[in-house]
């Protein structure tokens, strides 16, 4: 029997969370309390049931590459103990611990900043349908899941409700500048090729990932949202790798799959996932932190 997934938070004394897909957000004045839930979407509809635990596993795979590229860009992490949070969010440890982070508030960038190392999703249709990613040429040829002679960087517009859209950078460029562009441009490259680097010598395959980025009261750079987890990223076991297909992943492929077989017309309501995916799902997702981490996830 599994565990019952933490499907929204509503945390008394504090203002109602902003709710996104997975995180619900409470505005504290001065900071952001931010809970990663076990809600789970997929073709850009919140699934039932969520998946126990996966809140904490998102939490805690962010903070580990947080932290580990503190070096290249700061981020929005203040605080990401329990015990150290302020009194009020303390009385709320049980739902928080794992699962919660306190962070910077940020202008948020309106783009997703996305890196591609491999041709796979919505970069593999479009290339079939123009020989390009998001306006960027390929060479002719390449198979679906086939490593790119370089990582591509692909921005998309950050929808709140419905599909977000790859755009050329040019539209980027056009809306929030040529100078701050670039710069996210080239952070997501070199975040997602440091990334990918400490991956592969774990036998993992980052196939592509998406950042989020936000300006500081100074006007500086953050890394915010989540960083390199299983609902942001394609994991692929690099041993099962083979250009020509669609290969077995760390990730939302898996629900996927399963919700393209189901028959499913991809418009709301979305059929209920079986005991089977939900177990299957979080299997992959603590695998993927646990080989990325080197060390156990404990669901508390």
């Amino acid at each position: 029997m599994l565990a019952a997934p933490l499907d929204a938070t509503d945390l008394p004394g504090l203002p109602p969370p902003r709710r996104g897909k997975v995180r619900d957000v409470y505005d504290l004045g001065d900071s952001l309390l931010l809970v990663a839930t076990d809600r789970i979407s997929a073709f850009d509809v919140v699934l039932t049931p969520g998946v126990p635990g996966k809140g904490i596993v998102l939490t805690q795979l962010s903070t580990f590459w947080f932290r580990l590229f503190s070096d290249v860009v700061p981020n929005h992490l203040l605080e990401t103990e329990v015990s150290r949070f302020p009194a009020p969010l303390r009385a709320h440890a049980d739902v928080l611990r794992g699962r919660a982070v306190l962070g910077r508030k940020c202008r948020v960038v309106p783009f997703e900043c996305v890196a591609r190392g491999y041709l796979a999703g919505s970069g593999w249709k479009d290339y079939r349908r123009t020989g390009s990613v998001c306006g960027v040429p390929l060479p002719a040829g390449l198979r679906e899941s086939e490593r790119l002679p370089e990582p591509i960087f692909t921005p998309a517009t950050k929808a709140e409700e419905g599909h977000d859209e790859n755009v050329p950078f040019e539209r980027m460029a056009s809306e929030v500048g040529a100078e701050l562009a670039t710069r996210l441009r080239d952070l997501t490259l070199g975040l997602y090729s440091r990334a990918a680097a400490h991956a592969a010598e774990r036998g993992i395959l980052i196939a592509d990932t998406k950042f989020e980025f936000g300006l500081g009261p100074g006007g500086e750079v953050v890394w915010i949202d989540e960083a390199l987890t299983p609902d942001s990223s394609r994991f692929w076991p690099a041993a099962s790798w083979a250009p020509g297909g669609s290969p077995p992943s760390y990730d939302k492929q898996f629900v996927r799959d399963w919700l393209e077989a189901s028959g499913w017309d991809k418009r709301p309501p979305a059929p209920a996932l079986p005991d089977d995916v939900v177990s299957g799902t979080l299997a992959r997702y603590r695998e993927a932190y646990e080989v990325l981490t080197g060390r156990p996830v404990t669901l508390v």
